[in-house]
């Protein structure tokens, strides 16, 4: 693997994944595939382009699109995809399931089919913890059947189904990884931790849903994307992969964490009515990842900590998120419910 194409790679998990190859791999050539969507934001690659000239290249493009996937994959000469695109917010698929459908599962479909045709060496699928649904109890392998709750954990569900169809039928090599909930830099503002390290920093009030009880692992970006390369060399081609730090950490604990490392009150946080079918409880078995020898450098905290350090250090890149559609959407999702809830 030498050319490698990341899907998605002007967001969150993708331009941290691209910076993470181009800085330990100096014979390796990455080229960004991005629609730039609301949450494409080509400063989360602006340091790349005059770091790694010659082997850096940003294409925009939409994975829906055939005949300009194609095009870019032959013209550029890629051998390996990674598909981090993916339209990825719980909340938006529930008041916007369609793109969700059209993206997550027809982007995917079109993608394994342009690398069907051009024989790429490795397709690598990006997919979620949330495919498996709530798991009240234990930690989910593998193996576990897909019991998906949403309209976005249903889109990534089909589409982990599609790239296995494609490794059995067509012989495509490919691998899928299951991270649990990733933190870090350049995250959209929307999601849990950076919606609540900036309302903080701006003394606004911090949405809770529901009691606060519900259970997730929340890794560090970083670890995430040791975990995926580490998956591509020596990943068996037609296995998934669980990415996560094994451990559990419930919303209201992540929120008064939070709270106490940016020096603010827990009277900031208000209990609102709870998101339409949310899951109690995500957990993955990762022994097979670490079978490989992965481990991560991360806890829960520390991930928690590492990202309020970053939003604190670069206001500059969110201050200017939070306007227009930001603004919108903010208002249609939690304006009803801070308007019942209460203090905690």
């Amino acid at each position: 693997m030498k050319r490698l194409m990341i899907t998605g790679g002007a967001g969150f998990i993708g331009s941290n994944f691209a910076r993470h190859l181009l800085q330990r791999y100096p014979d390796l050539f990455v080229l960004v595939y991005d629609k730039l969507t609301y949450a494409g934001n080509l400063d989360n690659l602006r340091d790349l382009g005059d770091a790694f000239a010659g082997r850096y290249e940003f294409v925009r493009g939409d994975i829906c699109t055939a005949a300009a996937v194609e095009e870019t994959i032959r013209t550029y000469q890629l051998d390996t995809v990674v598909n981090f695109a993916a339209e990825t917010h719980v909340d938006r698929s529930i008041m916007d399931p369609d793109s969700f459908i059209r993206t997550d599962v027809y982007g995917t479909y079109v993608l394994l089919e342009a690398s069907r045709k051009l024989a790429v060496e490795r397709f690598h699928q990006i997919s979620t913890d949330e495919v498996y649904g709530d798991v009240p109890v234990g930690a989910s392998r593998e193996t576990d059947p897909v019991a998906p709750r949403s309209p976005y954990a249903a889109s990534k569900a089909g589409a982990d189904l599609m790239v296995q169809a494609y490794h059995v039928t067509y012989g495509l090599p490919v691998t899928i990884t299951r991270g649990t909930n990733n933190i870090g830099p350049y995250q959209y503002p929307e999601k849990v931790v950076p919606l609540f390290v900036t309302n903080a920093m701006d003394d606004e009030p911090l949405p809770l849903y529901g009691d606060g009880l519900q259970v997730r692992d929340y890794q560090y970006v970083l670890d995430h994307c040791e975990a995926v390369d580490l998956v591509l060399r020596q990943g068996t081609p037609g296995r998934i992969y669980n990415v996560g730090t094994g451990t559990e950490m419930r919303n209201l604990d992540m929120t008064h964490l939070i709270l106490e490392l940016l020096g603010k009150p827990s009277t900031l946080i208000r209990r609102v009515p709870d998101r339409e079918g949310h899951d109690r409880r995500y957990s993955v078995d990762v022994s097979q990842i670490r079978a490989l020898g992965w481990e991560p450098e991360h806890s829960c905290a520390q991930a928690i900590e590492l990202t309020v350090r970053w939003y604190v250090d670069n206001e500059w890149w969110w201050r200017k998120i939070k306007t227009g559609e930001y603004k919108e959407y903010y208002c249609q999702q939690y304006g009803w419910r801070l308007a019942q809830g209460s203090a905690t």
